[in-house]
């Protein structure tokens, strides 16, 4: 589903040129303008949350309080897009970060041992499937809903990339790229705590009042996988790990939920850089005046599932439009179909998981 949504609209934005809140404007008058407003909540939602994932990550590392971590990643973002030629140095910091997950990643799914032959199985056989929609929404959102849909693409309009059908690869095979490191990441992580959990009662038991009675359960039973798997070191690699991918998608969610906001008026256009750096600050400051990263994470992941099927819809509707997308292009029919099915599909998951988002906060 992932896969689908992100190419589908990666290939409108790409043949057209257009960012997706003018290609929504260009499907209805105003759609824009809505769409923009989800993304941006979608943003800042998940941009608390990934601050507060780099201060679990200066947590694991060196025992730091959480709002000091976060202070502390929140100012370390800013200054990475302040530096001089910020942009090249944000590509060049994911991809060297972006590296050491999936290493860090690797060695600790190899470490815990996990049953891979039967997580295989179950992906097919699942024992309740009733009980994935809420999951499946929330993972749904962090993969490919709200800012994420779009994070990415902006750049290459920046970059001087699209605007005719010859485009279209390279769009394509740059978010399918991302699809793939993002997708490999969870399945290895799925695996490291997988791995420690299938390794015997003792092991979870020992740790089991430590884990509940932390602040952030979630990131502790994860943060417990790595240093039962590969001792302080796995421990020390997993506040690495979230301390990495905190950092460049604080920097991402920003530069793209700017990127709708820019095209509303000139002003926010002409102080680009400042309205980042506003947008950085203030999800800093949301989380180290409230915490509970775990929550606030959780959260935006649903947020941003319930915002896809628009999102989605919106490009459908212009990838076979010739006034954006022009006369010669032809979008894929099975390409467009199989959107057509993640936006039945994610509309489902979200209308039934909506009512109990409230729960988070009960």
């Amino acid at each position: 589903m992932d896969a689908v949504a992100q190419t589908n609209i990666w290939s409108v934005i790409g043949v057209s040129g257009k960012r997706g809140q003018e290609i929504a404007n260009s499907v209805l008058p105003g759609l824009g303008v809505f769409l923009t407003f989800l993304v941006v909540l979608g943003g800042l939602a998940f941009n608390i949350g990934n601050v507060g994932g780099v201060a679990l990550g200066f947590d694991a590392m060196f025992g730091l309080h959480e709002k000091i971590g976060a202070l502390l990643g929140g100012t370390l973002a800013i200054c990475i897009f302040l530096s001089k030629s910020g942009k090249a140095a944000v590509d060049k910091v994911a991809q060297v970060l972006g590296g050491i997950i999936i290493l860090v990643m690797l060695f600790v799914a190899i470490s815990s041992k996990p049953p891979v032959g039967e997580a295989v199985v179950r992906i097919f056989t699942p024992e309740r499937p009733g009980s994935m929609v809420g999951p499946m929404l929330t993972l749904l959102g962090g993969s490919c809903g709200g800012y994420i849909t779009f994070s990415g693409a902006p750049r290459l309009l920046d970059a001087g990339y699209g605007g005719n059908k010859d485009e279209v690869s390279h769009f394509r095979q740059s978010v399918l790229t991302g699809i793939s490191v993002s997708g490999t990441v969870r399945i290895l992580l799925f695996l490291c705590v997988l791995g420690v959990c299938t390794q015997g009662t003792a092991l979870v038991t020992a740790n089991v009042e430590a884990i509940t009675s932390a602040k952030n359960p979630a990131a502790e039973a994860a943060a417990e996988a790595f240093r039962l798997a590969a001792g302080n070191l796995g421990y020390r690699l997993f506040g690495l790990a979230l301390f990495s991918a905190g950092v460049t998608s604080v920097i991402g969610a920003a530069y793209t939920s700017v990127s709708f906001l820019k095209t509303l008026h000139p002003f926010v256009r002409e102080h680009e850089s400042h309205f980042i750096v506003g947008f950085i600050a203030f999800s800093t400051l949301v989380m180290t005046v409230l915490g509970g990263a775990k929550k606030m994470v959780i959260f935006a992941g649903a947020v941003n599932g319930l915002i896809l099927p628009i999102s989605l819809c919106c490009m459908l509707l212009a990838c076979r439009n010739p006034k954006v997308v022009g006369k010669e292009y032809r979008h894929p029919i099975a390409l467009y179909v199989l959107g057509w099915i993640v936006v039945l599909f994610s509309g489902y998951l979200a209308i039934t998981a909506l009512p109990n988002l409230g729960k988070l906060f009960s």
